[in-house]
């Protein structure tokens, strides 16, 4: 259970915070006044019960004193998470990072903002405690969650609907643990295939305090409705040029270390942020078309991966769009590309809808037979799974 403090004059803030915790199974300790303690040990002594996750600090309190009082709360209990709720001025944002505040939620927001930036703070809260747990220095690096490259070497393949798709699953699986990074920096679609506005893109996730802070980058993530956090990709194809490899990797790192799942949608091909992404990644979830040239590049990508020691240790193959009517069948696919194909996705009407809806067909409980499809690619990921063994005819059928 998630507890929350709030202090504010305000009992109709009170109410609506009362209200957007409620779903989250939290408890709320409302002080109603228009002031703050003297210290922080002078608040935690008046909370009933185990210490607090989050502390909002609501309209009615004076800004200035808002922001000190936040700032010796952050260095005295660094595993309590700050939000303050109050209109950015321009100046304002900033000072609160300064003050180690994690979120900024303005007064008139409504209930499901409200519910969004508390538990965005009860997560970050959680973070910061395993981070602060004994040993965790000794932990090898190599720990933490997933990195689950999905991948094709052409475009047009239904790489992003796959992405998405296996992103809202896992949510389902695993719900706020999951993240998905569009990572086709000058044509991603995520954020119009899930229906997202971002504020923040991996523009400025990559940069400044969130590249130092885990806690700051959480904040540049969109929440959707499916339990699961975004980093969209650039608003402007020439903010590429301003992202490297180096920054990629890093980014990773710092998702891994904080979700169980991070899913990215990878450009198409092999450029430097994909092969970024390759020393990252644990999985590879290969998308491949039924047609010659998408079956050839995917030969031709696991051969030059193969050389550079960068196929990732779990490969998952995706045979999307698949039609009996092309002329090649699954076996044909699997001769040519040397591996089995793990999930067979069929042509389906219902897969443009939902692209088009904003709706993946996971999130609206589809029973289309690419959804089924989609689901067996999930349940790979989930935890103790073992892939059933498959012979492969070695015949060259595509050259």
């Amino acid at each position: 259970m998630s507890r929350f403090i709030l202090i504010s004059p305000s009992l109709d803030y009170e109410r609506k915070v009362r209200a957007s915790v409620a779903p989250l199974s939290g408890s709320l300790q409302f002080f109603q006044a228009a002031y703050l303690p003297e210290s922080p040990e002078d608040l935690l002594r008046q909370q009933a019960g185990e210490p607090p996750e989050v502390l909002i600090l609501g309209p009615g309190l004076p800004q200035e004193e808002a922001l000190k009082f936040a700032a010796v709360m952050d260095l005295q209990y660094p595993e309590i998470s700050i939000v303050l709720a109050a209109e950015d001025d321009g100046d304002l944002a900033l000072n609160a990072m300064r003050s180690g505040i994690r979120d900024l939620i303005p007064p008139a927001a409504d209930l499901d903002q409200v519910r969004a930036l508390v538990e965005r703070a009860s997560l970050a809260a959680a973070g910061r405690r395993r981070g602060l747990a004994p040993n965790t220095a000794e932990r090898p690096a190599a720990e933490g969650g997933r990195v689950i490259a999905v991948m094709s070497p052409k475009g047009g393949v239904g790489k992003t609907t796959v992405a998405s798709n296996l992103a809202i699953g896992l949510g389902q699986v695993s719900p706020m643990s999951v993240v998905v990074v569009d990572l086709d920096l000058q044509f991603g679609d995520i954020a119009s295939g899930l229906m997202l506005e971002p504020e923040f893109t991996i523009t400025e996730a990559v940069v400044g305090a969130a590249s130092q802070d885990a806690m700051v980058l959480k904040t540049y993530l969109s929440l959707h409705p499916g339990n699961i956090y975004v980093l969209c990709a650039p608003r402007n194809p020439i903010d590429m040029d301003r992202i490297s490899g180096e920054n990629i990797s890093h980014l990773l790192r710092q998702l891994r270390a904080e979700f169980q799942y991070v899913v990215v949608d990878t450009a198409p091909g092999l450029g430097e942020h994909v092969l970024a992404t390759l020393e990252q990644a644990t999985d590879a979830v290969w998308v491949c078309g039924m047609d010659v040239p998408s079956i050839r590049g995917l030969r031709t990508g696991f051969q030059i991966l193969s050389e550079l020691d960068l196929l990732p240790d779990n490969r998952h193959v995706v045979l999307n769009m698949a039609d009996r009517r092309t002329g090649l069948t699954v076996q044909d696919v699997e001769a040519t590309i040397g591996a089995p194909v793990d999930v067979v996705l069929p042509k389906s009407r219902a897969v443009p809808f939902s692209t088009n809806k904003g709706v993946p067909l996971l999130q609206d409980g589809s029973r289309d037979g690419a959804a089924k499809g989609l689901r067996k690619l999930v349940e790979r990921f989930k935890p103790n799974w073992e892939a059933p063994r498959k012979k492969v005819h070695r015949r060259a059928v595509v050259q």
